[in-house]
């Protein structure tokens, strides 16, 4: 990460991913939207950009009302900024002068002209401007013509109130160190440098570290004995903190910080020490000697090993009762009647499996999500101004979808509580796999495949692909003849669980394909830098299918033949294309025959019409051939192409000269 102070000389920030905010204890608000940051970034090729400021805004807008205890210092904040994973932290000086800046002027001469922001991410209740003028309607209305986007990240709950540093603030004044923790995603932590004392902790057999805290604004608990830990190069103590005036031993009556580590002999003056405070022991009292007060501190470490031991207990409980980091998404355009008869059964099971869900919708307009708002209004429903296709519509919609996996489902999917848990447990087994699906059956007939993804996607060597399952037309009946875990070539989009990470790493769906194909050129990259797909066949998902395009409409024809060619020009090996381009279009000619013997004359023009618009955006695709090599070689784990899943033949001639028409039967 690299820190920059000065903001009248800042570097030119490549598609630039900017968030903006005090973030005083970087919570889990603040991990949430960094982390939707960090994936976007990696989505556009850009970088990420963390602006904060100092001093705290409130302490120079409302001077009058008291400066607030901050829950970090300066050092503290980058600190944590860094292990977040940002590129980039900007500290701007806030002053007087910034603060009267109008909304447009903070846009204008302070978002734009010094960083060219790609992306503003922000929460819901971002405020900017002299009195808080601007807010986030504003900043996305400017957007367009500034050449950004916004994107909103939803506030994370904590026992159904929203994490924010002022909760936090509050839980620690009311020595509620379990909430304030939980609040944080961390414990709270004071740092500072060990100085000398008076050394009447080590007259009572306890000799404590004496701390100075450089940070004038930093919050301390009240006064009292905390169960602590504490972190010395590099190593962690069990620990005793105090905080208060020592009234039975020091009658000057100034405030202390004073840690005692146990199981430590070591002089650490002037040595950095930060402390973890874990929980509230009891208040600070005086007692009548010496004597009483050594009794209190031995009962006092009594409770606090016994407090520490229970929070390690309370931790490994809190992992194992933890949901799935998973998200269900579904794409929705003019789908109300299988939102309707699906949804439900969705709902349940990532209740079941503690999973999230949300519904991107494609710019309805068939009242899906006013239906939606009324029924299920808990649920994250994501509003995108217009059709972007499955590929688009995806893309921007996880830019707002903050988890480990996205578990990409069609609406017009059944899905049983037991899929969820068995394909994240297969992901887990092999931090290779990038993709897994499960067996897709058709919901019309259950004992039957389903078109789309059937056991698993394969390809042949000339780019067409096909399923163990399912080739071409023909699907077969499901008798536990692909019953076996198997790496494939490409996962189904109706079901399709992938790494979020990687998701935005690869650069999602190629938007151009808008739909079909999509999948399976994302997985064939994955694939090239050495990533494994999976088929799990354990469990089993049933599609109705052909829900928002029909599988012989001219329109999925045409969508279906120039996709698979752009596949074909942007993954395979360059000396292989001067061959196989010119093969393809041959074998789509004789699918033009095909089409006439059968009078399909809309099925002649989309493909004509596919291979046209081949030819005419064959130099784009030229050029996301070369930002995807870049994406492989950066991020690949095997130096070999993974072929897994790859026909070394050809499925027309094996179907339509050979007359083999099962999977079985072709690849033996």
């Amino acid at each position: 990460m690299q820190v920059h102070f000065d903001i009248r000389n800042l570097p030119v920030f490549r598609q630039a991913v900017i968030t903006v905010g005090s973030f005083d204890g970087v919570h889990l608000g603040h991990r949430k939207l960094i982390r939707q940051m960090i994936k976007l970034a990696e989505h556009v090729r850009g970088e990420s950009v963390v602006i904060t400021f100092d001093p705290h805004p409130r302490n120079v807008v409302d001077p009058a009302d008291g400066r607030i205890p901050l829950l970090n210092g300066l050092h503290e904040k980058v600190r944590l900024l860094e292990e977040t994973g940002i590129d980039h932290l900007v500290i701007v000086p806030f002053t007087l002068d910034f603060a009267q800046l109008t909304a447009d002027e903070y846009i204008d001469k302070f978002l734009v002209g010094r960083f060219r922001p790609r992306y503003v991410v922000l929460g819901f209740n971002h405020r900017f401007g002299a009195n808080r003028q601007g807010d986030i309607r504003y900043l996305k209305w400017k957007g367009p013509s500034h050449g950004y986007e916004v994107v909103q990240v939803t506030g994370v709950k904590w026992d159904g109130e929203p994490v924010s540093s002022t909760r936090i603030r509050r839980a620690i004044q009311a020595r509620d160190m379990g909430l304030a923790n939980g609040l944080l995603g961390a414990r709270y932590a004071i740092s500072g440098e060990v100085v000398k004392g008076e050394q009447l902790g080590r007259t009572l057999g306890y000799p404590t570290a004496n701390l100075r805290v450089e940070e004038r604004d930093k919050l301390l608990p009240p006064d009292g004995i905390y169960a602590a830990y504490a972190w010395w190069e590099g190593r962690r103590y069990q620990a005793m903190l105090y905080i208060g005036k020592k009234p039975t031993l020091d009658r000057r009556q100034h405030r202390v910080i004073e840690v005692h580590l146990l199981q430590f002999n070591e002089r650490i003056y002037g040595e950095q020490l930060r402390v973890e405070i874990v929980t509230f022991i009891r208040e600070d009292l005086q007692f009548e000697d010496k004597t009483a007060l050594q009794t209190q501190i031995h009962m006092d470490r009594k409770r606090i090993l016994l407090a520490l031991e229970d929070e390690e207990m309370q931790m490994k409980a809190d992992s194992g009762r933890a949901g799935l980091p998973i998200s269900v998404v579904l794409l929705n355009y003019n789908g109300q009647s299988h939102l309707e008869k699906y949804l439900p059964g969705v709902l349940s099971a990532c209740r079941s499996a503690g999973a999230e869900c949300h519904v991107v919708d494609n710019g309805s307009n068939d009242g899906s999500v006013s239906w939606l708002h009324r029924h299920y209004p808990d649920l994250h429903v994501i509003e995108l101004n217009r059709n972007y296709g499955f590929a688009g519509g995806y893309n921007h919609g996880l830019l707002h979808i903050e988890a480990e996996y996205y578990f990409l489902l069609n609406s017009d999917v059944d899905l049983p509580a037991d899929v969820l848990p068995t394909l994240y447990r297969t992901m887990e087994e092999e931090p290779e796999i990038a993709v897994c699906q499960p067996k897709i059956l058709d919901d019309k007939e259950r004992q039957r495949f389903e078109y789309a993804g059937a056991a698993g996607g394969w390809m042949d060597f000339l780019g067409y692909p096909f399923c163990r399952g399912r080739v071409f037309d023909i699907t077969e009946e499901d008798h536990g003849q692909y019953d076996q875990r198997a790496e494939i070539f490409w996962a189904s989009g109706a079901a399709f669980l992938i790494r979020s990470q990687l998701f935005h790493r690869f650069g999602g769906f190629d938007p151009q394909f808008f739909a079909h194909l999509e999948e399976i050129d994302l997985c064939w990259r994955l694939k090239r830098a050495g990533y494994k797909v999976v088929a799990e066949p354990a469990v089993a998902v049933y599609h109705w299918g052909g829900g928002t395009l029909r599988y012989d409409s001219p329109r999925k024809v045409y969508l279906n033949f120039r996709n698979s060619l752009i596949t074909l020009t942007k993954n395979d090996r360059l000396l292989d294309l001067i061959w196989k381009i010119p093969a393809r279009i041959l074998l789509d000619f004789a699918a033009i025959l095909l089409f006439a013997f059968q009078r399909k004359w809309a099925h002649i023009l989309s493909v004509l019409r596919a291979q046209l618009d081949f030819i005419l955006t064959l130099p784009l695709t030229i050029v996301k051939r070369r930002y995807h090599r870049a994406e492989i070689e950066k991020y690949r784990v095997r130096q070999r192409p993974n072929q897994k899943g790859l026909f070394y033949g050809s499925i027309v001639w094996e179907y339509f000269l050979n007359n083999r028409k099962t999977f079985r039967e072709i690849v033996r």
